[in-house]
């Protein structure tokens, strides 16, 4: 089932309503769109699940032995600067860009994340994960990664370049973002 986008424009949230009405209905997965529009995620399979939670593991064992930043998992919102609302997959902010803001630890991180990973689910459509992807770039992510295991395909967005796209590669590279970190896709394709 593909996400649920309710155009609430004419009734626009302020960003204390939006956490608020994230908090008191826990059990449903928020995000607002630039254009105020508010979207229910719905929750995934056991697969796409089980996916998630193994990529997750890499990124925090990776995490806790460079102590370079924070990791943080899909519950968790960040205040874009075009003003959207998203919860990555899998996002991961330096501990200096986190150690320089004076946020609120309850509320939704106000800033765009260093690196993000979407994982497209069975029943996912393309086109709005790649939309969110541009729009996470355009917001200042320096790295992400759109993982898409029904095509064995990864797209790979770096700030200030082209998308590119891999076809079942077995590897990828933090790069500068994520120094030393090295992700097997191997289990994914299977």
């Amino acid at each position: 089932m593909d996400s649920l986008t309710l155009d609430v424009k004419s009734t626009r949230l302020t960003d204390e309503q939006f956490f608020e009405l994230c908090s008191a209905n826990r059990d449903l997965r928020f995000e607002r769109s630039a254009h105020g529009e508010l979207i229910i995620m719905p929750p995934t399979g056991w697969e796409t699940g089980n996916k998630n939670a193994e990529l997750s593991a890499d990124f925090v064992i990776w995490n806790r032995q460079s102590r370079l930043g924070k990791v943080f998992d899909s519950s968790t919102g960040f205040k874009l600067p075009n003003g959207a609302d998203r919860s990555p997959d899998i996002s991961w902010v330096s501990r200096d860009r986190l150690e320089a803001l004076n946020a609120d630890p309850a509320k939704f991180l106000p800033l765009a994340p260093d690196f993000v990973v979407e994982l497209r689910s069975q029943t996912d459509a393309l086109k709005p994960l790649q939309t969110k992807m541009q729009e996470y770039i355009a917001n200042g992510v320096r790295l992400g990664w759109l993982i898409d295991p029904k095509n064995q395909q990864v797209e790979i967005y770096r700030l200030g370049q082209e998308v590119e796209v891999l076809k079942s590669p077995v590897r990828l590279a933090g790069e500068e973002v994520l120094p030393g970190f090295s992700l097997d896709l191997s289990p994914l394709w299977t």
